[in-house]
């Protein structure tokens, strides 16, 4: 059985008209432990933001650390003011703390309950009900599966088109129904997430009437990702340098023309060019028996960072799968969406191609640094290797 991973993802709309955001969402990895909070801030604008902000990182230090249940929300029950009008907290949240297998706990306080996704569609939690410091806290013990996404959200979600499109907002059923028809089983949890964010901003009309927040965790297998980007500089060493990046990988894709040859040439197979153009500015991919993509290099990757720089915007609500047929887009959907640790095998050969064009080894190694920040933002484990 392939070893399971957790990824994570959420997407925010800020009350129309605030520059910051009510609700927030800390992240922590520790060992095998992946802790997710979300907190929603009374209100909108700073004050919202600062409440949430401490409490999101108040229970996710706290919660990392392996501190009890009960310790954790007293401590932020205790610290956190109740607005004297209307005798509520000053923040709501909703907390995941899973490991690798899919077993831990979420506990929940005043935020929309959380939606199980399973075997292909939505479902509820068995939730237990728990009065802490005079607060009803509801806590589930998790069993997830391989597959098995938990979706947690603020009420912006639930708010959403009062006035407008709806008359009371968008019920719970509702919003079970929209997932059950639009998710992809294989679909990511960053990607999930934005789908359902999205919806909630065209129930609003593109003017939020509240903060909304959908944070996503996904229990999935892992797959290892290998990209080899330039030949190795001694060519001596070509054919150990293509055995490494072909040992023990899930999906193998190569990215440039000189590198296409020497990956060709090492494992015995021929390099097919297509003379197809999705895309007019992203270079046609090739074709390579035993390795899963072939694209052109620069360009492509250039193409690949513009992606990924919104793909980790949990503001841009464009879709995070890709329907295009050109190399930057199947390159994003692999890297993306299908992958948990990516592995780039880095050449620092000169290409003699690039001679006298505004592309060197320097710009090679700039995309390859900013890409693998960027899949790491994404909860990716990146290494880079360099030869």
């Amino acid at each position: 059985m392939k070893e399971l991973c957790i990824e994570y993802g959420f997407t925010s709309l800020n009350h129309y008209g605030e520059e910051l955001c009510g609700d927030n969402v800390e992240m922590c990895v520790n060992g095998e432990w992946t802790t997710l909070v979300l907190a929603d801030g009374l209100g909108s604008g700073v004050k919202a933001n600062i409440l949430s902000t401490l409490t999101s990182k108040i229970l996710c230090t706290m919660v990392a650390a392996g501190a009890d249940i009960e310790e954790c929300v007293e401590t932020v029950i205790q610290t956190l003011p109740v607005c004297k009008e209307r005798q509520v907290a000053y923040s709501t949240f909703s907390v995941i703390h899973v490991d690798n297998h899919g077993k831990g706990h979420l506990f929940e306080f005043d935020n929309p309950e959380a939606i199980w996704y399973h075997a292909g569609h939505t479902q509820n939690f068995p939730r237990m009900e728990k009065e802490i410091c005079g607060k009803k806290v509801y806590i589930t013990e998790l069993e997830l599966e391989a597959g098995d996404m938990v979706f947690v959200m603020s009420d912006g979600t639930i708010h959403a088109g009062i006035g407008q499109i709806l008359n009371f907002g968008w019920q719970r059923k509702e919003i079970m129904q929209h997932l059950d028809a639009n998710i992809d089983p294989h679909m990511s949890a960053r990607a999930a997430a934005c789908l359902l964010a999205s919806a909630c901003n065209d129930l609003y009309l593109d003017r939020p009437g509240d903060d909304t927040t959908v944070a996503a965790v996904r229990i999935r297998p892992r797959t290892e990702v290998h990209i080899m980007v330039g030949p190795p500089v001694d060519k001596e060493r070509d054919a150990e340098y293509v055995a490494k990046f072909m040992e023990g990988a899930d999906k193998r894709i190569v990215c440039g023309g000189t590198t296409s040859q020497v990956v060709a040439r090492c494992i015995g197979q021929k390099l097919k060019t297509s003379f197809d153009f999705p895309d007019r500015e992203v270079p046609p991919i090739g074709f390579i028996d035993g390795i899963d993509l072939t694209t052109e290099g620069v360009i492509t990757l250039r193409r690949l960072l513009a992606l990924s720089e919104r793909y980790v915007s949990v503001k841009d609500l464009t879709p995070k799968t890709y329907s295009k047929k050109d190399g930057g887009s199947l390159l994003a959907n692999i890297i993306f969406e299908e992958s948990t640790h990516v592995v780039f095998f880095v050449g620092q050969n000169v290409n003699a191609a690039h001679q006298g064009l505004d592309i060197d080894i320097t710009m090679k190694l700039k995309l390859v640094e900013r890409l693998a920040e960027n899949l790491r933002r994404m909860g990716k484990q990146v290494t880079v290797n360099y030869d």
